[in-house]
């Protein structure tokens, strides 16, 4: 991308690992600020702040913030807001999981499922569309997933929660539409994870797998490609996302599951 998006601001929650981390080296590549979220992750980041600031000319800022407190958003936008004049670009990528049937799913699992992966968002795009606004450019992408456009077994609120971002997505759009504002989801297929990593690191333990035959294993009900989606490559879709030549592209929902979606 060059310098396309050079001196704005990009908040990225849940950015101190996998798609988020990803997210922030490609857009501070292409020029941006990152502001960095994530619960308790501060002295691990700073070596990677360190590393993006020399890269690539930019400035960098942690925000710690509980997602489930709406007053814990507020103060991270205001302080990324102090600090860089404006949240241009906002990613919403926090993510909450919990697995069981419905009968055994927890209130406060679902009730802290919610508010992670969906509530947050709603509060982070509320409060940064106004500058946006003001600005007459914004770009809001919402990390939605497979599973915002399948069902599947024993995740109730997974689901729920990534299809809720869909709807949200779509509405945010259309209000925006006018204001040079777009707004986005990306629905990513299976990527390598430290879960997704212990489960193939089982199987090849009990079952003397090898490497790639685990692997295989795993997916062979997801992506037809056989292979993880490569973190590297959500972090691309986003960042096309946020520059020029997708200012026509808005209330869009682009899968990248290596086919998963079309089976």
């Amino acid at each position: 991308m060059g310098r396309l998006l050079d001196g704005k601001c990009a908040l990225i929650t849940g950015s101190a690992r996998g798609l988020g981390l990803a997210a922030a080296h490609r857009l501070a590549e292409a020029g941006c600020h990152i502001v960095f979220n994530d619960i308790d992750q501060s002295h691990a980041l700073q070596p990677v702040r360190d590393e993006v600031e020399q890269l690539h000319g930019v400035r960098t800022l942690y925000c710690r913030a509980d997602l489930r407190r709406p007053s814990e958003i507020e103060t991270m936008v205001l302080f990324a807001t102090d600090t860089f004049g404006a949240i241009d670009i906002l990613i919403n990528n926090a993510v909450m999981r919990h697995t069981a049937p419905v009968e055994a799913f927890g209130v406060s699992e679902w009730d802290d499922g919610l508010a992670v992966n969906v509530s947050s968002a709603f509060h982070t795009i509320r409060l940064a569309v106004p500058g946006m606004k003001r600005k007459r450019w914004g770009r809001i992408i919402n990390v939605s997933s497979i599973y915002g456009l399948r069902g599947a077994s024993n995740r109730v609120g997974y689901v729920t929660s990534k299809t809720a971002l869909i709807g949200m997505t779509r509405a945010i759009a259309l209000e925006t539409a006018g204001h040079g504002i777009t707004c986005n989801a990306v629905c990513p297929g299976t990527t390598e994870s430290p879960v997704h990593d212990a489960t193939i690191n089982a199987s090849m333990a009990a079952e003397g797998l090898s490497r790639e035959e685990a692997e295989r294993r795993f997916l062979a009900t997801k992506q037809p490609t056989g292979r993880f989606i490569g973190a590297e490559n959500v972090a691309g879709l986003i960042a096309f996302l946020c520059g020029p030549e997708a200012s026509d592209i808005t209330g869009a929902v682009l899968p990248i599951d290596g086919g998963w979606s079309s089976a």
